[in-house]
């Protein structure tokens, strides 16, 4: 069976975190976006925050959704910040200077 990614969304107080766990890649889109969607018309929402520590994988595609939920969420006056970057994924983020874009740890 493939590695199908998880986007579980948890509430805190202004924030929410999205934990993501597996491949972040093209096959992902639809868990990704049903997993924002909601958060962009959120009023309790302020900032959100892709936590990155379960995934070791994403590819291009996957750098798109991340501009995709950057440009969704700015424009409803959101901050979006990463976390739990490590290894291969900060590598790619890096590569593609992801760092100008979010705040990334």
């Amino acid at each position: 069976m493939e590695n199908r990614m998880q986007a579980n969304v948890l509430k805190e107080a202004n924030k929410t975190v999205i934990k993501l766990n597996g491949r972040f890649d093209f096959n992902t889109h639809r868990e990704f976006r049903a997993a924002y969607e909601p958060l962009v018309s959120d009023a309790d929402t302020h900032a959100v925050i892709v936590d990155f520590s379960g995934v070791d994988y994403l590819d291009s595609s996957a750098l798109g959704m991340l501009l995709m939920l950057r440009d969704k969420l700015g424009g409803a006056g959101k901050e979006v910040a990463l976390t739990g970057v490590r290894g291969n994924v900060k590598q790619v983020l890096d590569i593609a200077n992801f760092g100008k874009l979010f705040p990334i740890s």
